[in-house]
C-alpha cells in the first residue's frame, strides 16, 4: 500500500479539522480501482478508492488533487449531510478554502486503453464480420446462440481473433 497516499489523505482530514475546528471520522482506504476513474468517494460506507496504476504514473499531482478532491467529497457529506450536489457549493468551498485548491471535477491524466481480444464471427448468409467480446464469445460456448439481423440464421465462429 502506498505509504505517501495514506499519509496524504491523513494530512488532508487534519487540514479540515484544523478549518472546521471539529473531528471527522477517517475513511478506509482502498487501491481497488481500475479503469478511468483516479479516486471514488463512497460517502455512506465512509471509504476512499484510489487507482494505483493513474497514482503510479502522475504521482505529484493524484497527492496534491485527487486525494484533496476525495477527501473533500467525505468531509462535505460528514459537514452538510446527503443532500447536497457531489460537486455543488459545499463541495467547491473545501476545496477552494481548506486545500487552496481548484475545484476541477476530474483530471486530465492520460489514459491507456486496454488491448481487447475481438472473437469474429460471420453470417452465412453474406459473410458478414461479427467481432464478438471474450464474454460473449464464452455465452456462445455455453450454449447461447446470436442471429443474422438481415437472415435470422445463428452467427458461426470462425475460429479468427483480432486484438484491438
Amino acid at each position: 500500500m502506498p505509504e505517501q497516499l495514506k499519509s496524504r489523505v491523513e494530512t488532508c482530514f487534519q487540514q479540515a479539522e484544523a478549518f472546521f475546528k471539529r473531528p471527522f471520522q477517517r475513511p478506509e482506504v482502498s487501491f481497488k480501482l481500475r479503469g478511468q476513474k483516479a479516486g471514488v468517494a463512497h460517502l455512506h460506507e465512509n471509504l476512499l478508492r484510489f487507482n494505483l496504476q493513474l497514482y503510479m504514473e502522475n504521482r505529484e499531482d493524484f497527492l496534491k488533487q485527487t486525494v484533496a478532491h476525495e477527501v473533500a467529497h467525505l468531509v462535505a457529506h460528514q459537514l452538510f449531510g446527503g443532500s447536497i450536489q457531489p460537486h455543488g457549493e459545499e463541495w467547491q468551498l473545501i476545496m477552494r478554502g481548506v486545500y487552496e485548491l481548484p475545484p476541477n471535477r476530474c483530471h486530465n491524466y492520460a489514459i491507456k486503453r486496454r488491448s481487447m481480444t475481438r472473437y469474429i464471427y460471420r453470417c452465412p448468409c453474406a459473410g458478414s464480420e461479427f467481432p464478438f467480446s471474450a464474454q460473449r464469445h464464452g455465452l456462445v460456448r455455453q450454449g447461447r446462440r446470436y442471429l443474422c439481423r438481415r437472415c435470422r440464421q445463428t452467427l458461426v465462429f470462425s475460429g479468427e481473433t483480432r486484438v484491438e
